[in-house]
């Protein structure tokens, strides 16, 4: 993961759902881009980030199990408002069904003082990279790490 867009864990109910909050400033790269006279969050980073808090449920349900979650597919995504600077979207991601294989289905929602920004139904698909190469254990084992270690800055216990 090169970049993490929530910012703190809120709470969370293994298996069943996770609430999360990403707080978005001007010091974010993309947004001299997004536009320049009028700074948005792009939509499909607010997509990522319920993808984000979705995966953050799968790792702490199965304890971090998989080293790698990652978006399937996606379904139903629904903008609302603009997310601007200085505003925070608190994220909630519902596990909904677990499918035979790796898959899982998920609903997700992004809110801001009460108004919807960003809603969707997705699918995360994990696995380890050992499982398609036995060599890539050692790899697993540093990425299940880092995921540790990050965990704690987003519970605020660093």
């Amino acid at each position: 993961m090169r970049f993490q867009l929530v910012d703190r864990l809120l709470d969370y109910e293994p298996g069943k759902r996770i609430r999360m909050v990403k707080h978005l400033t001007l010091a974010e790269e993309y947004l001299a881009d997004h536009f320049p006279s009028f700074p948005v969050m792009p939509g499909v980073l607010m997509l990522h980030s319920l993808v984000e808090a979705a995966a953050w449920l799968v790792r702490l349900t199965e304890d971090f199990q998989h080293s790698v979650v990652v978006l399937r597919e996606a379904r139903n995504v629904k903008y609302g408002n603009f997310m601007q600077p200085g505003r925070s979207m608190v994220i909630v991601a519902e596990w909904t069904e677990e499918k035979e294989g790796r898959d899982i289905v998920f609903k997700g929602k992004g809110e801001t003082d009460g108004n919807s920004m960003v809603s969707a139904k997705f699918t995360l698909t994990r696995y380890n990279l050992r499982d398609r190469n036995p060599a890539f254990e050692a790899v697993d084992r540093r990425i299940v790490d880092h995921l540790r270690q990050t965990l704690l800055v987003l519970k605020g216990e660093m």
